[in-house]
């Protein structure tokens, strides 16, 4: 059968190929008008929470805004994978779904514990927003945006407001994610001396300042807030400026004196000192004896053989420990 199709087609060879011609031509025809998702979705159910945390560096985004959302999140039903993105201005989590899972149904879910932990980040940032449900292959361009003669918050609010919304008018764009901005802002910054001087409270200072708003709300930001953060330079490196919570109880008594010497632990006769706790050197010390002297003692192959059968013990019990955490 298979040497009388070749044989037929090299007699009628130019038959075959006016067809892969006319064949190949009506393919493309077809690729023209083709959905672009047009195989079944194979990725597993995905939800990604963004929130905006303007003057926020990414080691502050990950530890006041990233880890709190991860921690409420942690424990869905039918979570399988949490995946994060810290970057300056912007957290991101993703969360996959175990296949089979209502993704609208998850999207509630998430939207529940996100609702709880809004009050807990800081004041400076966004509230979270879920982005709207995509397919696996939603992103379809990513651009990067420089220029030589304006600033960064100049090309901020170029593409926020005019690149952002133009490609939002697009059929079928339903979310356009930017990264790296830095939004302008306008402030009303107090100064104690010349309220001072013109007998003005810092309260009548925001009334007016929130009075001057036709529409929209103005946040009134303390001194020992969030600000901007941002970085210090050196004539031999640049050190970056972060937000540390404060070591005691009374944050209006912290002064830079306080946060330059910190004591884990004062001294009896007043004098200050940093003590190292021997309760848990002494347990290491004494096990690396015991270790010694047990090596000593056996020969090198009883010694592989007990410590592949330690090996062995300590990754049942792992397994164990987790069996019962997932039971629970």
């Amino acid at each position: 059968m298979l040497r009388f199709i070749v044989a037929k087609s090299l007699k009628f060879r130019f038959l075959v190929i006016a067809i892969a011609v006319g064949m190949a031509y009506f393919g493309m025809q077809e690729l023209r008008r083709m959905p672009v998702d047009v195989f079944p979705e194979f990725a597993p159910p995905l939800v990604e929470i963004q929130t905006i945390s303007l003057g926020l560096t990414a080691e502050e985004v990950e530890g006041l805004v990233t880890v709190p959302i991860e921690e409420a999140l942690a424990g869905l039903p039918n979570l399988d994978t949490m995946r994060s993105k810290s970057v300056p201005d912007l957290s991101s989590v993703k969360l996959y779904f175990e296949r089979g899972t209502d993704l609208l149904q998850a999207r509630q879910m998430v939207q529940e514990r996100v609702s709880l932990v809004s009050n807990q980040l800081p004041s400076w940032c966004s509230p979270p927003v879920l982005v709207p449900p995509l397919s696996a292959t939603s992103r379809m361009l990513k651009i990067g945006i420089s220029s030589k003669e304006h600033s960064v918050i100049d090309l901020s609010m170029i593409t926020y407001w005019t690149i952002r919304q133009r490609l939002l008018r697009v059929p079928g764009v339903a979310n356009v994610a930017i990264w790296g901005e830095r939004i302008e802002m306008l402030q009303v910054q107090a100064d104690p001396e010349r309220m001072r001087r013109h007998g003005v409270t810092l309260e009548e200072v925001e009334d007016a300042s929130a009075d001057a708003l036709d529409v929209g709300l103005l946040f009134n930001s303390e001194g020992h807030h969030i600000g901007t953060g941002g970085w210090v330079d050196t004539p031999n490196q640049r050190l970056p400026i972060r937000h540390v919570l404060p070591l005691v109880y009374d944050t209006h008594a912290v002064t830079p004196d306080h946060l330059a010497n910190v004591v884990l632990r004062p001294g009896r006769n007043g004098s200050e000192q940093l003590l190292l706790s021997s309760a848990a050197v002494l347990p290491a010390i004494v096990g690396m004896v015991i270790g010694q002297r047990i090596r000593r003692a056996v020969s090198e192959r009883v010694f592989r053989r007990i410590f592949f059968l330690s090996l062995l013990g300590l990754g049942a019990y792992i397994v164990y420990r987790q069996s019962l955490e997932c039971c629970l």
